[in-house]
């Protein structure tokens, strides 16, 4: 017995040593493949060489992004059980690199030129490009002890520190600029608390609309489809405003080609268009929850559990939409330095604005996908598994909660921790079910003395009918 456990061991580790090489070797094509890509595509530029380990640096920084960060966006599904851990690695890969590439660059601006003054570098190049160096594989390092040590830490305040760090040791401390870095910081404080806040909000609206409802099969035909709606119209309008900004002139100009049409000529969508298209999209998602729910509705039993299970698919939309959030939000702390760097290189000089290579933010749109495929399980079953217990309705409430404050945070340009809005999400929840269970609490201690002031009555009625009886047989017997 023992011979055959011991065998078994080993094959279970063999198994384990083999994954994990390969994992390393695929992790190591890929950052080879940056460089090699960097390095031939910046022959004849001065210092190409370090533009091609920057690159390396960013895919390295963007893949423990995805390893370390992603769990927040998609831990409270796996843990929910509304999502397989392939099915979440899918989702959240796809709209990771989504993100990115569509609705990335606003932070990026914030995170390359916002934290420090990049002025007081003055024509020293050299000295700029070694801090954003320092600055990313500082974070990478820091977030690859993390994910090892099984800790999901927030990847924004590491580069926000490695930057401000390297700035402060290469050109003093005042090159920081505080007023942006109390924006940043306030915003640390505002994001878990908003995340919170709008969780604790679903999930009551959940709770009156649904739960607390003597019919619950009808009152989920209501309002479910209109909760996925109203997901699905801010997920789209998010989309228009940032996605379509930079092809908008394009579409307007093929528009104006067709006969008999005319549309202002505008440079990106403005935000009732935006709003229009989101709105249409809503009420096609209406409709198509509406006709979901007809259909199970035969099968549903008046309970809890069924409810739950009408908010898987929601929970899936909430999950992609966080992904997307995320990806637009965290990619510029893998490439806002490594920007910077490649605008340092090809310039030969440091300029406050540049635009960001499509190559840059393939770097980081890659690598984030990368390395939640690779690593992401890991953290993803420690924050599904230490999470508050979950159900579909309190994790979809902390996922649609956590993608909103994100959304709200990039379009804003504000770098948040998503770490920190799915913990101020969980909190939310928690503190609404302590309530809510302190409250069910006190009613029910409330009823319970109303039942005893109920039967003290009865039994007072019954001694006084006794009362009266006795009495009666006394004037009788007299």
């Amino acid at each position: 017995m023992e011979i055959k456990t011991i065998h078994k061991l080993e094959k279970q580790a063999y198994k384990k040593s083999h994954a994990e090489i390969a994992r390393i070797g695929f992790a190591l094509f890929f950052l080879a493949a940056i460089l090699a890509y960097s390095f031939a595509t910046s022959g004849g530029v001065p210092n190409n060489l370090f533009l091609a380990i920057a690159a390396v640096f960013g895919g390295y920084m963007a893949m423990n992004i995805g390893a370390n960060d992603v769990a927040n966006n998609v831990g409270p599904a796996v843990g929910s059980k509304a999502l397989t851990m392939g099915g979440a690695i899918m989702i959240a890969m796809i709209f990771e690199a989504a993100g990115a590439f569509i609705a990335g660059g606003e932070v990026v601006s914030t995170i390359k030129g916002g934290i420090i003054d990049i002025k007081q570098f003055g024509d020293d190049t050299d000295s700029f490009i070694w801090a954003m160096m320092a600055a990313l594989l500082a974070a990478a390092l820091w977030l690859n002890l993390a994910t090892f040590a099984g800790a999901p830490v927030s990847t924004t305040h590491s580069i926000v520190g490695g930057v401000m760090g390297a700035g402060m040791a290469a050109a003093g401390i005042n090159i920081v600029n505080w007023g942006t870095m109390g924006a940043i910081v306030s915003s640390w404080i505002i994001s878990p608390l908003m995340g919170g806040i709008i969780a604790a909000l679903f999930l009551l609206a959940i709770k009156k609309t649904i739960i607390f409802r003597d019919d619950k099969i009808q009152a989920s035909y209501r309002w479910v489809p209109i909760y996925v709606s109203v997901m699905a119209w801010a997920f789209v309008t998010y989309l228009v405003l940032k996605g379509l900004s930079q092809i908008w002139g394009g579409i307007v100009n093929t528009v104006n080609n067709l006969p008999l049409v005319d549309v202002a000529a505008q440079s990106k969508p403005g935000f009732f268009i935006a709003a229009l298209i989101g709105l249409m999209v809503a009420v096609l998602v209406f409709w198509i929850m509406k006709k979901s729910l007809s259909h199970n509705m035969p099968g549903m039993k008046n309970d809890r559990q069924s409810v739950n299970a009408q908010f898987t698919i929601p929970l899936i939309f909430a999950a992609a939409l966080l992904s997307f959030a995320h990806g637009a939000n965290d990619v510029a702390n893998a490439i806002g330095p490594l920007a910077a760097i490649n605008d340092a290189i090809m310039t030969g000089g440091i300029t406050s604005q540049a635009g960001i290579p499509i190559w840059v933010m393939a770097v980081g749109a890659l690598g984030i996908a990368i390395g939640l495929g690779l690593y992401g399980p890991r953290l993803i079953r420690t924050v599904g598994g230490e999470i508050t217990e979950l159900d579909q309705m309190r994790a979809y409430s902390i996922a649609m909660a956590a993608s909103l404050t994100v959304i709200i945070a990039s379009q804003l340009g504000l770098p948040v921790s998503t770490t920190h809005v799915a913990i101020g999400g969980v909190f939310g929840v928690g503190f609404l079910r302590e309530w809510l269970d302190e409250s069910n609490k006190i009613e029910r201690q409330i009823d319970r003395e109303k039942a005893e002031i109920r039967d003290d009555k009865k039994m007072l009625n019954a001694l006084r009918n006794e009362l009266k009886k006795l009495e009666k047989k006394t004037s009788k017997i007299r």
